[in-house]
């Protein structure tokens, strides 16, 4: 049976930042991909009209998605309107119960602006309520029984928004596809303007290279990594459900100060 990994971030170029290595392995792996931006990129810029960059972003968006072999999903509202809220919230469990996932990707729980903690919260809310009969989604779907098991990425520089830093509980070894994640990058051409005037991001392909090499730096085993913590399995899937981990074990480290994992044995503190 077909197992579906789900990867969701606020805005287009999210996941191919914080998220994109992983995803690919688990492609590589066999899963089935799927990725969507709960916003659609409107505030990025600063020269384009609305209509025109919501177009350009939603295109770069599904182009990135397809060179990675995943299945697209449209953006649901504006960037700054990502906000926790029931309609929202219907909407996002619809797509949710939709794809159905086995193992969901989404941004750190708390992040350096609010439409990441919120793009999270609602995705983390849609898994739980997967398979209530009793929540009404938009557009209705019927409730889905399987497991999940929820992992969050780490947050923008490894902070949280009070500069106090972030452990991730494992780390997945990207070097292999750190090509490949930087060519899906760079599917999103109308962010180098607006990160370089905006966030003092030199160049997007830079900075991304970068991060994943200081989220190496941190394994104190790879040269490129991206960092994940488990979500607590209540209302999602079993205890020891850890299929990421079981998916890609060969490219995967704990934390070196991190306590020993169970995995068939293989990770321990300091390996």
């Amino acid at each position: 049976m077909t197992q579906r990994a789900f990867a969701i971030g606020a805005h287009p170029d999210d996941i191919e930042f914080m998220m994109a290595g992983t995803l690919i392995l688990l492609g590589q792996a066999g899963y089935e991909l799927h990725t969507m931006t709960v916003a659609n990129g409107s505030c990025g810029t600063a020269h384009h009209t609305y209509d025109q960059i919501v177009t350009i972003r939603t295109e770069e968006a599904r182009a990135a998605a397809a060179f990675a072999g995943a299945v697209y999903h449209e953006p649901l509202v504006n960037d700054i309107d990502i906000l926790y809220e029931k309609p929202l919230l219907a909407r996002v469990a619809a797509v949710m119960r939709g794809v159905a996932p086995e193992l969901l990707l989404v941004r750190a729980p708390v992040d350096y602006m609010e439409d990441h903690q919120n793009a999270a919260r609602l995705a983390v809310t849609a898994a739980f309520c997967r398979g209530m009969p009793n929540f009404p989604t938009d557009p209705p779907r019927a409730p889905v029984d399987q497991e999940v098991t929820v992992y969050h990425a780490q947050p923008h520089s490894n902070l949280d928004p009070l500069r106090n830093p972030v452990r991730p509980d494992f780390f997945v070894d990207i070097s292999s596809v750190i090509r490949t994640k930087r060519e899906m990058l760079a599917h999103h051409r109308s962010q180098k303007l607006w990160l370089d005037e905006s966030q003092g991001m030199d160049s997007y392909l830079v900075a991304m290279e970068d991060a994943s090499r200081q989220v190496g730096v941190l394994s104190g085993r790879f040269e490129y990594a991206e960092g994940w913590r488990r979500r607590l399995h209540f209302g999602f899937c079993a205890e020891d459900a850890d299929p990421l981990v079981a998916a890609l074990a060969g490219y995967v480290v704990t934390f070196p100060e991190a306590p020993s994992r169970r995995c068939d044995g293989r990770f321990r503190e300091g390996a």
